[in-house]
């Protein structure tokens, strides 16, 4: 007998940032809003409201380029206290519905609601009830997706924003997905969307008729992910456990370093940036390096390795390496370290059976 689909529903708050500041001060509820850095900083866009969004405001666009296209916005700074407080109460909220909880971002989460007994079983009528709450408890609107899984249920949420839901049950998968575009893939950005139109392909039905093989020619490991994806196939699970996977630090300059040299100078400030704050996390393990430049066509790059020796000489071959792709003036330079795994982590060697003995060979500690 097979076992009966999951039911997750991802959960996303409707332009979280500004909502709180519409919810703190009503003033702001018609008037093109953003959060975000000022202009006269080389800031960015982190949110904007719908009104602003009418004027083709949206997140990650520079606050320069946010004022030309609406030269009305209103552009507030982030107040994540206030933020990180309405997060916790939506948090509780989901707790009262099932323990099986991954966290995305302040606002926006997965949730496995299958066998629980809320609202009679129903994760339609739970997501109503979530989002109702959500409502009246934190005064702020949110959208939900109700699918058999993570890919289907993101996608799901989407699809009646502002202050809306949408079910794709699992009779509906097949047809649901042969239309999608390949846009909605997860990880499918702009540079794989162009490689998938050149090859014909636009929505999910067309990356149906695809081999497996072909696509993994292709797209290497990726390919494996579109076969499965554009099916409607995504067996990952909701983790509740989802540890800090890298630290880093980065900084928006008010002026373009115009060439390799100025960014080289700017590295070792980044570095004893980076050191300070793996020291502040307690200097986890690490086992690779990255680097990342964002250039002044607002194109970026992140050049990685498996080295674990934080030095400006490491830092700098992969900036030398990442600048090389563009050779354009840089607005934005990031150093970082992928963390690793326990699994990744070197063993204790027992020295010792348990009789008190030594070992003839020494043994990985279990």
């Amino acid at each position: 007998m097979s076992a009966a689909p999951r039911k997750i529903i991802h959960v996303d708050c409707d332009c979280f940032y500004a909502a709180i500041e519409m919810r703190d001060d009503p003033s702001l509820r018609a008037v093109p809003l953003a959060v975000g850095g000022r202009p006269e900083t080389r800031g960015v866009v982190a949110t904007c409201n719908y009104v602003a969004r009418r004027f083709g405001v949206h997140s990650a666009m520079s606050s320069a380029r946010a004022l030309r296209l609406c030269p009305d916005l209103i552009i507030v700074p982030p107040d994540m206290a206030r933020y990180r407080a309405a997060s916790q109460q939506i948090m509780l909220i989901y707790q009262a519905f099932t323990p099986l909880i991954e966290p995305l971002s302040l606002d926006e989460a997965y949730l496995d609601v299958s066998g629980q007994p809320h609202e009679q079983g129903s994760a339609t009528r739970m997501a109503e009830a979530i989002r109702r709450r959500i409502r009246e408890e934190v005064g702020i609107t949110a959208s939900a997706g109700i699918a058999p899984n993570k890919f289907l249920a993101k996608v799901a949420s989407d699809w009646n924003k502002p202050d809306g839901q949408f079910l794709i049950r699992p009779q509906d998968v097949a047809a649901f997905v042969k239309t999608l575009p390949v846009e909605k893939i997860f990880g499918v950005g702009k540079v794989t969307a162009g490689r998938l139109h050149q090859l014909g392909i636009q929505s999910c039905g067309d990356l149906q008729r695809w081999e497996r093989a072909d696509l993994l020619r292709h797209f290497g490991k990726m390919g494996e992910r579109l076969y499965e994806l554009s099916r409607g196939q995504d067996e990952r699970q909701v983790e509740t456990d989802r540890g800090r996977k890298s630290i880093s630090v980065e900084e928006t300059y008010a002026h373009d370093l115009p060439d390799l040299a100025a960014c080289l100078a700017k590295l070792p400030e980044l570095v004893d940036r980076l050191q300070a704050r793996l020291a502040r996390n307690g200097n986890p393990a690490y086992r690779g390096l990255s680097v990342k430049l964002k250039f002044d066509d607002f194109s970026q790059t992140t050049v990685e390795n498996s080295g674990s020796q934080l030095s400006n000489v490491r830092f700098g071959e992969l900036l030398r390496a990442g600048h090389a792709r563009g050779r354009r003036p840089v607005r934005l330079l990031g150093v970082g370290v992928k963390l690793a795994d326990e699994n990744d982590l070197p063993r204790q060697l027992r020295l010792f059976g348990k009789d008190g003995r030594p070992l003839p060979d020494a043994e990985p500690e279990a």
